[in-house]
Order: C-alpha cells, then sequence, then structure tokens
C-alpha cells in the first residue's frame, strides 16, 4: 500500500503497520511515531481478521504513545500454519510479505523434508521462498549438503552464509530491495536473530551461544517483529518453529513441488497414483535419477496432509476422523 503510512482515514483514525504483534500487545509503526496498541472490542468480538505482525491496520491514538486498532485492511500475502495441537485452527506468522527466508544451518539440524514442508507454505502464502543455510563455518563440506538442498528442491534460490565471519553476507545483501518485505523462518537455534543482527549491522536481537558439542543454538526470539534495514528493506523476525503444519490446499504443491507436477501431466493415466501404472512419466524421471524417490515421497505425504486439512473443512474434525476410517475414502 504505496504512501498509507500517511494516509488519515479521519481527523482521528489513521493507518499504520503492525511492527510488533505479541498476544494482545502490539506496536504500530504510524505516520509520525510507534504506539502501543491493542485491539478494540469490536474487533475482538466479531471480526475475522485478527492483527498480525505486518498487517496494515486502521487505528486510532488516545494518547502520546498508545492507541486502538478498529480493522485490518485487506492482505496481499499471508503466511500461515495449522495451530499446533489438535484445534483446527489457522495461526498467521505474517502478513503483506514478498519473500520468506527459510533458515536452516549446515548441521544436523539440516532435514530435506522439513525444508519442502516450508517451501509448500510459502508459495500457499503468496510470497517468494529463499534458502539461506547459516553455520557454514561449522560445517566440513558445505558444498555438498548445498547440492542435496538444491537436488531435492529445484528452482529455490540457495544461499550459504557464517553469520560470524560473515562470510556469504554480500551475496544476500545484494539481493535486499529496499520496497521489499522479508520474512524469517526457521527453527529454533538456527541462527535467525544472527542474521538479522549482521544485516541491521547492530546487535538489536538478542542471540546465545552456539553449543560446541552439536553446533546448535538456543532459542531467543519470543514474538513476531519487524525491523527496518538501512537500505530501507523490512525484515520480520519469528519464533523457531518447532513444528510446522501446514495450512492451505494441495496447490500449494504446484510450486513446491513443480518437478514432480510437471512430469505427471505427461503420465499415460490422468489418475496416476505414480507407483507401478505403465507410462509413469513420474516413475521413469525418478529411474533416470531425474527425481530423488524421497522427494516423491514426501510429496504424497504432504498432499495427504493437506487432503485431510480440506476434510476438515468441509465436514469438521469427528465426521473427518470418520471418513478416513471408511474403506471407501481414498486419499493420494
Amino acid at each position: 500500500m504505496k504512501n498509507s503510512e500517511q494516509l488519515i482515514i479521519n481527523e482521528e483514525k489513521r493507518v499504520g503497520r503492525v511492527a510488533r504483534s505479541a498476544s494482545d500487545q502490539f506496536l504500530i509503526w504510524g505516520e509520525d511515531k510507534v504506539y502501543q496498541a491493542q485491539a478494540a472490542g469490536k474487533l475482538r468480538y466479531s471480526s475475522t481478521l485478527w492483527p498480525a505482525t505486518g498487517d496494515w491496520v486502521v487505528y486510532e491514538p488516545y494518547d502520546e504513545v498508545k492507541a486502538i486498532i478498529h480493522q485490518v485492511l485487506e492482505r496481499k500475502t499471508v503466511l500461515s500454519r495449522k495451530e499446533a495441537g489438535t484445534r483446527h485452527q489457522e495461526q498467521v506468522i505474517a502478513a503483506n510479505i514478498h519473500t520468506v527466508f527459510i533458515i536452516t544451518s549446515l548441521t544436523d539440524e539440516l532435514n530435506i523434508p522439513r525444508l519442502e514442508r516450508y517451501v509448500t507454505q510459502v508459495y500457499d502464502s503468496g510470497a517468494s521462498p529463499v534458502i539461506i543455510c547459516t553455520k557454514k563455518d561449522l560445517c566440513d563440506d558445505p558444498a555438498e549438503l548445498v547440492w542435496r538442498v538444491e537436488n531435492h528442491i529445484p528452482a529455490v534460490p540457495v544461499y550459504t552464509v557464517s553469520s560470524i565471519s560473515g562470510e556469504g553476507m554480500d551475496a544476500i545483501i545484494e539481493r535486499l530491495d529496499e520496497n521489499e518485505t522479508i520474512a524469517f523462518v526457521g527453527s529454533s537455534g538456527v541462527g535467525k536473530s544472527t542474521l538479522i543482527n549482521r544485516l541491521l549491522g547492530r546487535d538489536l536481537q538478542e542471540t546465545k551461544q552456539v553449543r560446541e558439542q552439536d553446533g546448535k543454538g538456543r532459542h531467543t526470539t519470543t514474538h513476531r517483529e519487524m525491523f527496518k534495514l538501512p537500505n530501507g528493506t523490512i525484515v520480520i523476525d519469528t519464533p523457531g518453529i518447532r513444528e510446522l503444519q501446514l495450512w492451505g490446499d494441495a496447490s500449494s504443491l504446484e510450486g513446491a513441488f513443480s518437478d514432480i507436477e510437471e512430469k505427471a501431466a505427461s503420465c499415460k493415466f490422468r489418475d496416476c497414483r505414480h507407483e507401478q501404472e505403465p507410462g509413469c512419466a513420474v516413475q521413469k524421471a525418478i529411474n533416470e535419477g531425474m527425481i530423488p524417490s524421497e522427494r516423491l515421497r514426501n510429496y504424497k505425504k504432504l498432499l495427504r496432509e493437506l487432503e485431510r486439512l480440506d476434510l476438515k473443512d468441509k465436514y469438521g474434525t469427528h465426521r473427518t476422523n470418520r471418513l478416513l476410517h471408511s474403506p471407501n475414502t481414498k486419499l493420494y
């Protein structure tokens, strides 16, 4: 929303952006100052949109540093996940973002299926994924590990960096755009806050020492917060995610697994399950070494998860559980 931070709705109400969200407490970047804010009662009890970091909102100041949020404006993109636990509920991670930096480390933390899961969720958000591999200085053979990531997740840019020495930072800085908002996501201790401090040029985000025995850090970010880099790029730091449960539909896989989707279009049968069917172009690509077999397994796993999510949207949790145990219900 160009110049929306300067837009005044009326004499009292204005438009600003949520820079931090923690439960029901918010920080708003206004047109000339920062406000501590809470949601208005009407928004709290009747709106389907709850403010999230990155949202543009209509707010009303009521003293020098405090305000009330009255409305969340339409989101251009929204990065979400299913809320942890058994509830069928969306949890918004960040809104109105252009790119998501998926942070992993070149240590034992590196997990290809988890990266594929992150990439799937980013494509569903409408943003673009970028994978950044940190702690290059703690890896004996970073090139081999990066090759594994690129081989399993084609068409997604992959960068390596050592946030301690600064190696690889120039390449990341070169791709930053002053008009862009970037969300940082990843597991606890992968170095998100350290990387953001490097980009900011100062230690604004708290970090903790890496353990020597396993190269893992300890999670320090406890809320989602927005920062502006020296070049104007806005970044959103997020708490470490232990388990990313998908939220979306099967169309998310078209971007994350475009190589499989492309081959599947050439299968002999439209309803091919890519198993033992004759004329399966996906199995042919696997046999020829073009697609890793484990990538197909993860594709099917995520597809089943999204199909279950779709059933819960249509029928509710209890009826979905009955359907899943019915011999007449077939998931991919």
